[in-house]
């Protein structure tokens, strides 16, 4: 996928994160802001958010996290823009969209080779030759996944994320291999892949909304990526990502994303097993449902709401378990679960992860702890407007700091890996 390059400029840069999802769309408008520290002398960088604006999709918009009425996701995401714009009281162009669905597929791909001459230092033209193997046979095996979930031929996938997780020479570990010598070369990379159909939707609908799209990301790739400290080695954990249509899983080991995975049951699922057990209408469920995670329901509609979903919480439940059972290079997964989105809201969601010995099935070594991820967590966004203060607000800001590393890291110098990720996809 060509995205357009960016041009430098003067003055203000903004940014449009754009979180289409199957419920909600959710529009940010950031501000980069470089500020230099007086103490270190360091520059520092990061996206003041200015405007934010949200709009419900209607039924027929989407589904499972996948457009299905591109005009009537344009509206949307228009009238959304429009409310993020009257806060900011700029229009911002340069744009990155989230892409979620049970067909974007995300894995990490390694490759061992040993060099015919050790004594010669590796360069970057020797990188990304070995990185452009790894992708080719990442998706020659995502194209034979998807054949065999769909039972089409037909289907044209592309990647969308890809970064770096891990290099070693001759054993060790190293975050820029540029320079070094050596005879036995590991790398790791992550990438992740969609449907061009999907793809092709969101550059649609960019389009139609007179955006320049910069990225497309696959979602759960933008949360796992702005959690954790920068350059970290050491950071891990499980990302569960509740929206409307979907659950995404992200697994991040060591400072590097190992995979996702996607399944669709979301809010959408819980709130239609509502309407379907009290008898009431899609839109008095989904109020319902909101009274029952803010606790503010009558004891009898309490009890009645609890018992609808039961049966619906165990199917997600069984779900996670199958995703994490994918993460089976791993000796273990991480002990941290942290949660996020709109769905995961409904108090059934943590109870699940919390209570049983349902993690005794995947490859944990303990008991997992689980958490919420908080709007303050997200690196390099910060919340000029106060109203980010909830899990549904995590995913657009994610968005909004894995475009930093597009839109704003040419002033700013970085790791060789970093700018090496940032460049792959785009």
């Amino acid at each position: 996928m060509k995205l357009p390059k960016l041009k430098k400029s003067e003055g203000p840069q903004y940014i449009v994160s754009l979180d289409i999802g199957t419920e909600f769309v959710k529009a940010l408008i950031g501000e980069v802001v470089n500020k230099t520290s007086e103490k270190t002398g360091k520059t520092i960088q990061y996206v003041k958010i200015i405007g934010t604006g949200k709009k419900r999709q209607r039924l027929s918009d989407m589904a499972n996290g996948a457009v299905t009425d591109i005009a009537g996701v344009v509206d949307n995401c228009d009238a959304a823009l429009r409310k993020a714009e009257q806060e900011a009281g700029v229009v911002a162009k340069e744009a990155i969209l989230g892409i979620a669905g049970e067909l974007v597929k995300g894995g990490t791909s390694s490759v061992s080779y040993r060099r015919t001459k050790p004594e010669v230092r590796i360069d970057m033209a020797e990188l990304q030759d070995i990185i452009g193997r790894i992708q080719k046979q990442a998706l020659d095996t995502v194209r034979k996944q998807l054949r065999w979930e769909t039972g089409s031929d037909e289907m044209e996938v592309k990647l969308v994320n890809a970064a770096v997780v891990d290099v070693k020479i001759d054993g060790y570990r190293v975050t820029n291999p540029i320079g070094f010598q050596g005879k036995d070369v590991t790398i790791q990379v992550f990438n992740a892949f969609a449907p061009m159909v999907h793809l092709g939707a969101l550059q649609t609908i960019a389009s139609d909304l007179d955006l320049n799209c910069i990225n497309i990301a696959a979602e759960p790739f933008a949360v796992a990526k702005s959690v954790g400290a920068d350059d970290s080695t050491e950071f891990s954990a499980i990302f569960i990502d509740i929206g409307g249509g979907t659950s995404d899983i992200a697994v991040v080991n060591n400072g590097g994303v190992q995979g996702t995975q996607m399944f669709a049951i979301g809010g959408r699922s819980f709130t239609k097993r509502i309407a379907s057990t009290l008898g009431v209408s899609f839109d008095e469920a989904e109020a319902i449902k909101l009274k029952y995670s803010a606790d503010d329901l009558d004891e009898k509609r309490h009890k009645a709401v609890a018992e609808a979903l039961k049966s619906d919480i165990e199917v997600w439940l069984s779900g996670i378990e199958l995703g994490l059972a994918e993460f089976d290079q791993l000796d273990h997964l991480p002990p941290r679960i942290l949660l996020c989105g709109g769905g995961s809201a409904l108090p059934e969601i943590k109870k699940a992860l919390t209570s049983g010995d349902w993690y005794k099935s995947s490859a944990f070594a303990r008991k997992p702890t689980i958490d919420f991820v908080r709007p303050e967590d997200v690196n390099r966004v910060r919340d000029s407007t106060g109203k980010l203060n909830s899990p549904q607000d995590i995913t657009p800001m994610g968005l909004a700091n894995l475009g930093l590393d597009i839109i704003g890291s040419q002033t700013l110098g970085e790791n060789i890996l970093q700018r090496l990720s940032r460049t792959l996809s785009v």
